[in-house]
């Protein structure tokens, strides 16, 4: 609570908090969230990365529609958007930004079919940029599909050559490559 106070009086813009518990050590609870954004109006929202859908409801139950949730777990998206959540920010979406923006629109536009039809062609894709710690996968996709170069800095490391391997051939079965 203490923390994000001190950053919104340090920052002139709005924050969006992540919750990402296996990179930060702890996941934030439901009331946390609340309290912050009824106390800090410059919290607007929270990125919830945990694929819990409980603690997701909890958070949107308890914060309001004013306070945005987005899906920050791309392969809980859809689940997550028919609880309230308001969109994704998404590692896919560096690879396939306009399968994932149809996806979310389609669920929006009351197209469930068509969402839930998205949500898995994208499930490959998914599962791949998690064969090593994110964002390695990602940047070796783009690299592969000539999104940007193929070097990374320290501590980045590039991908084993086997999930190399798995990760082109998703992408060629994908149609992303030939």
């Amino acid at each position: 609570y203490q923390h994000f106070k001190a950053i919104a009086k340090a920052v002139p813009m709005p924050i969006v908090m992540y919750n990402v518990p296996g990179r930060t050590g702890c996941s934030m609870a439901a009331a946390t969230v609340a309290r912050i954004a009824r106390d800090v109006p410059e919290v607007v929202g929270i990125k919830e990365a945990t694929a819990n859908m409980t603690l997701a409801s909890n958070i949107l139950e308890q914060c309001g529609q004013d306070f945005d949730v987005l899906s920050g777990d791309d392969f809980t998206v859809l689940p997550a958007m028919s609880l309230g959540v308001k969109g994704v920010i998404s590692v896919v979406s560096n690879v396939l930004p306009g399968k994932m923006a149809a996806l979310c629109n389609a669920f929006f536009a009351g197209d469930l079919a068509e969402a839930r039809r998205l949500h898995y062609e994208l499930e490959p894709l998914n599962r791949a940029m998690f064969l090593e710690s994110n964002p390695i996968p990602v940047k070796a996709a783009m690299a592969m599909l000539g999104l940007l170069g193929p070097e990374i800095r320290l501590p980045l490391v590039h991908l084993q050559p086997a999930n190399e391997e798995t990760l082109r051939g998703v992408l060629k079965k994908m149609g992303l490559l030939k």
